[in-house]
């Protein structure tokens, strides 16, 4: 998104490390599956086979992924059986993260300030790295990610917490909050669970002991930060004016420059996603 691939002297594509921030979709997009990405799979056996307290935090992206049957009664079992101590889904942290941020945002509305969501980390790389002059619009607010590992450590320091989920950029994410040990993919989780023979389509669902409300589970999509934001603010949504942005393409990043320099947003809060469709 940000011109990130260059080419050497032989014509061969290469990340340029200076623009790069991250986002993964280099890796999506490939369509030889050749862009690689940093895994923890050995780090993460290693510490199952030690007999760590190993909790999996999966996005709300999980479901679904694999048959629409499989639930998070299913995950929970599965991982259950593959020695992890706990299933939490990263709903919860969709809870706290709502609450936090319509606090802040309804301060910064008080304030005639303008903020954008914090929650994509891909969006966040790209601001501290290109744009750190704007980095102060950016919400405080952690991500669900982090506010369910915190939540974890809090209560268990020697816990080790594993996110589970689709997005790489999370990777990043994760070596900036020492609450959150890991990141896998679901292709990785697949691969722990071949190697213990967890079949995710026959195992028998464990109930959730805690749920999340419905809003938090469309965190990853457009427009899905704003709507659990508004739902809890309620009547007091209805006076402020939102914008929602999907892909960091170089348009939408010239729009949000734009918006940034003049100070003429067409609102006050702004949801950003790095990712076409969330």
């Amino acid at each position: 998104p940000v011109d990130a691939i260059s080419y050497d002297e032989y014509g061969v594509s290469v990340i340029d490390e200076e623009k790069c921030i991250r986002c993964g979709q280099c890796a999506a997009k490939c369509p030889f599956g050749a862009i690689g990405t940093k895994t923890w799979i050995t780090n993460v056996i290693a510490d199952l086979k030690a007999g760590k307290k190993v909790y999996a935090i999966l996005a709300p992206a999980t479901e679904g992924q694999f048959g629409k049957d499989i639930t998070m009664e299913s995950w929970r079992q599965a991982v259950k059986k593959a020695g992890f101590e706990d299933l939490i889904e990263a709903g919860l942290g969709g809870d706290m993260t709502t609450c936090s941020e319509a606090e802040e945002w309804l301060e910064a509305y008080r304030n005639g300030e303008k903020k954008t969501t914090s929650c994509c980390p891909g969006f966040v790389n790209m601001i501290r790295k290109h744009y750190p002059d704007l980095a102060d619009m950016i919400s405080t607010t952690v991500s669900p990610m982090c506010a369910v590992s915190r939540m974890i450590k809090a209560k268990d320091p020697d816990a080790v917490t594993v996110f589970v989920g689709p997005c790489v950029a999370k990777r990043k994410e994760a070596q900036r909050d020492e609450a959150v040990d890991f990141v896998m993919t679901f292709e990785e989780i697949s691969s722990i669970f071949d190697a213990f023979e967890i079949n995710l389509e026959i195992v028998q669902p464990y109930a959730m002991e805690f749920s999340s409300v419905r809003e938090a589970h469309g965190f990853a999509q457009a427009g899905g930060v704003m709507g659990a934001v508004k739902a809890f603010l309620k009547m007091e949504a209805d006076k402020i004016n939102t914008i929602q942005v999907s892909d960091l393409n170089k348009k939408n990043i010239g729009t949000l420059r734009a918006y940034a320099k003049s100070g003429k947003a067409p609102g006050q809060f702004i949801e950003v996603m790095a990712c076409e469709g969330g």
